[in-house]
């Protein structure tokens, strides 16, 4: 036990218990082995050795012999660290050459290093964030893309910086936003883009990704937690080109809003919205959680979960799910 608690050293800083054992062997010329236990080091640096008349003791070696045989360790040692470091200089003397011969390549090459660096940045904190949208809608002359989940909640963008947003339409860019068909029923929302002059477009969707802004396509903010209070400002070309490009695919599939609204379709008497909401009943969604992917309240969807209900003529949750598969109001083709 006491051996496993002994910290290994080397020759130079003998430990306490080796000093003392080892003056012990010099003075009484021997030392039982098992004394050895508690300072492996002595016999590790050949400072006792096995008593040849009897194994079971150990021997000291004399200081003045000792003494030049753990000097000439040391000095190998070093040897062999200045062989290492003078192997590493003259591995690294081309490379130094050729970056002092070719300055603008190491220059390029720092270069990518700090863009690299700033292709991603973490925002923290809703202020923090704030600025980042104002500072890149003041830097945009073209086009702004935006998601907006959460229904009836008005755009932050401009809720925020409705006066930017203004003095960039003005400057004759365009703003695309992408909400829930809940905003339809947002007067608030509405209210908004009916004071904005200029290009502005919204349409809506069932459900949409997390929210998102792309300025000029060269820079993205993305939230990074639930909360929304950390946000990622991308700047990366590659991820750039996905944002924009999912943005246009679900932009196809919406349905017009602002300016000009167009109606939800429906068929058989099953609006969009007991569409969707079919649509995830069958997949075993819960009222909260139906109420949560289609931004509304849990009172909403039970009120259309109701109408659907009574249109398919259901009396209780278990037949509605049966009657939505029978109807085949869920087949593509149908619609």
């Amino acid at each position: 036990m006491t051996t496993e608690l002994h910290r290994p050293h080397g020759p130079d800083e003998l430990c306490e218990e080796g000093s003392a054992l080892y003056g012990r062997a010099l003075r009484e010329s021997r030392v039982p082995r098992a004394d050895a236990e508690q300072a492996p080091c002595l016999v590790d640096f050949a400072l006792l050795r096995p008593d040849a008349q009897d194994p079971g003791w150990l021997r000291p070696t004399a200081p003045s012999i000792a003494l030049p045989r753990l000097r000439e360790a040391i000095q190998e040692d070093i040897a062999r660290e200045i062989r290492r470091e003078t192997l590493l200089t003259e591995a690294f003397e081309p490379l130094m050459a050729l970056a002092a011969a070719a300055p603008a390549s190491a220059a390029a090459l720092a270069a990518a290093a700090v863009e690299e660096s700033a292709a991603i940045r973490v925002l923290e904190g809703l202020p923090q964030i704030q600025d980042a949208l104002a500072r890149a809608l003041a830097g945009t002359d073209d086009e702004v893309l935006s998601i907006q989940p959460g229904g009836v909640r008005p755009s932050p963008l401009l809720a925020q910086s409705l006066d930017d947003a203004h003095e960039f339409l003005a400057r004759g860019g365009s703003l695309r936003t992408l909400c829930q068909h809940t905003s339809r029923h947002s007067l608030p929302m509405l209210a908004q883009y009916e004071q904005l002059d200029g290009d502005a477009e919204v349409r809506t969707l069932d459900e949409v990704p997390e929210r998102l802004f792309v300025f000029d396509r060269t820079v993205a903010v993305i939230p990074a937690n639930k909360e929304r209070n950390i946000a990622l400002e991308i700047r990366h070309p590659a991820l750039i080109e996905y944002f924009v490009t999912t943005f246009e695919r679900l932009w196809r599939l919406a349905v017009p809003m602002f300016p000009r609204a167009m109606q939800l379709p429906s068929a058989n008497g099953i609006t969009a919205r007991q569409h969707a909401i079919a649509g995830l009943l069958v997949e075993g969604l819960t009222d909260t959680e139906v109420a949560d992917r289609l931004g509304m309240n849990v009172r909403t969807a039970r009120v259309h979960i109701a109408k659907l209900a009574s249109t398919l003529g259901s009396e209780s949750r278990a037949q509605l799910g049966y009657l939505i598969g029978q109807s085949g109001i869920l087949d593509p083709s149908a619609s």
